[in-house]
């Protein structure tokens, strides 16, 4: 019973500690409530208040990609993004403060109304009241706001994690999907496009569950199941990705100078700065929220320190100790020249222990080379040198040749210094290293180790 409990805990724990919607299972209906906020919502209601607001038309933000929502069986005509993309963008404006909606959607239901209006006055209010005014002409625009949602891609990103154990098994799931708007503002003096800004957000979907399924005693089966699905709203997602483009439309009117805040320049230039900070942050993610660094610096200098281990005709295998120093000139984004001297001892115990020094040459390749993070590999050949002799006389004075090959791990930490890991694999071209010929390998030994890398340029940057 002992282990039935902790199964069950286990399971429980799984599920309670990893997704707080399973308190929030829904037991009963619950009324109405007013809408939620999304992430951009607040920054768009921060804004400083405009000097002169400006009035807009919006006939029609529609969406543009045609598609229709996916099931597994059969078909359906239920479109795959909502159909209220204008309403979403009019409230967008409003509560921004910088512009005056204009009602343009529904057109022809206001002109409606407005002959309806004149012609009661016509025929009725006049008689009664000669100087009854006439109806107020409506107003018109200075900008009209157009685009759309033209993407939705599905299942740009799919995985998850599972395990399953004596009956008792775990797994979540997760699918990101991506909507895709473009919003631009059109002067109705000249029908200049003014400004056009481009927004995508993505749609996040995960399911998590949990299994027990075990007999506890002869012909005593217990079964147990429960799991928990999220998904993110796609009306939500809209709601998110408009008022994200209504306020980049903004402040890139106010660093074009076409509006400008009520609090004056000062207060202008600020939103200009962080906008454009947070812009050239954005645009260095890739789709896959991968951040993209441009290298400014052609050189590098590294120090690294580790250990070596031979692997020779001895089955004695000891630690010594791996200094090395490095020089790296890149010859494109991802490939670079290395050439390297290190201090290393072999070491097999009391049998045979020795120093040396190599000097190496490789090419190397950046699997990442715009990413702060990035693994790497290399290869190349070089020589080491005996420096020191142990009890039988052997290696000092003697050269040996080499082939070698490699990999690591790599991180900047600033644009100029970077931290890096390696394993690196060296082949000797005989088997006398270690002062004896046994066997058909030649003598190889393994170097690992950890190490700091400065970057420069020898004139201006590039």
């Amino acid at each position: 019973m002992n282990k039935l409990f902790i199964a069950v805990a286990t399971v429980g724990f799984f599920l309670l500690s990893s997704c707080g919607t399973y308190f929030n299972q829904p037991f009963q209906q619950k009324p109405s409530r007013t809408g939620e906020f999304s992430q951009s919502t607040q920054p768009l209601l921060d804004l400083p208040a405009a000097a002169d607001p400006v009035e807009v038309a919006v006939y029609n933000f529609s969406d543009q990609t045609g598609q229709y929502k996916a099931v597994e069986n059969g078909s359906t005509f239920s479109t795959a993004v909502t159909q209220g993309a204008t309403s979403i963008l009019v409230k967008a404006l409003a509560d921004s403060g910088w512009f005056i909606p204009i009602e343009r959607e529904n057109l022809g239901n206001l002109y409606t109304e407005r002959n309806i209006i004149k012609n009661t006055k016509e025929e009725y209010i006049k008689n009664l009241n000669p100087n009854e005014p006439p109806l107020p002409p409506l107003l018109y625009a200075g900008l009209i706001l157009e685009g759309g949602i033209v993407s939705y891609d599905t299942n740009i990103v799919t995985g998850g994690l599972g395990a399953r154990y004596f009956g008792l098994g775990a797994s979540s799931q997760y699918r990101q999907d991506r909507i895709t708007i473009y919003l631009r503002a059109v002067s109705t003096n000249n029908g200049e496009i003014l400004k056009t800004v481009y927004v995508s957000k993505t749609i996040l979907s995960q399911a998590l569950d949990a299994s027990l399924f075990r007999f506890i005693k002869f012909q005593r089966l217990l079964e147990a199941e429960t799991g928990i699905t999220k998904n993110e709203p796609v009306q939500l997602a809209v709601k998110d990705a408009v008022e994200k483009a209504v306020k980049d439309l903004i402040i890139e009117g106010i660093i074009d100078g076409y509006w400008s805040s009520k609090q004056g320049r000062e207060t202008d230039i600020k939103l200009a700065n962080a906008y454009l900070a947070e812009k050239k942050e954005e645009e260095s993610l890739q789709l896959y929220d991968r951040k993209q660094v441009s290298r400014d610096y052609s050189n590098a200098f590294s120090v690294s320190g580790g250990v070596s281990l031979i692997n020779a005709d001895y089955s004695v295998q000891k630690i010594g100790a791996l200094g090395r120093l490095e020089y790296q000139r890149s010859i494109s984004p991802a490939f670079s020249i290395n050439a390297a001297a290190s201090y290393m001892e072999l070491n097999s115990g009391e049998q045979y222990k020795n120093s040396f020094v190599a000097a190496d040459l490789n090419v190397q390749f950046n699997v990442l080379p715009y990413d702060n993070f990035s693994p790497y590999i290399y290869g190349g050949g070089g020589a080491f040198f005996g420096i020191g002799s142990d009890e039988l006389g052997i290696n000092e004075g003697e050269t040996y040749f080499k082939l070698q090959y490699g990999g690591g791990l790599h991180y900047f930490l600033t644009p100029e210094i970077g931290l890096k890991a390696y394993a690196e694999h060296n082949l000797s071209t005989n088997d006398e290293v270690d002062g004896i010929v046994n066997g058909t390998r030649n003598d190889n030994f393994l170097n690992f180790g950890v190490g700091i890398n400065y970057y420069f340029n020898f004139g201006k940057k590039k």
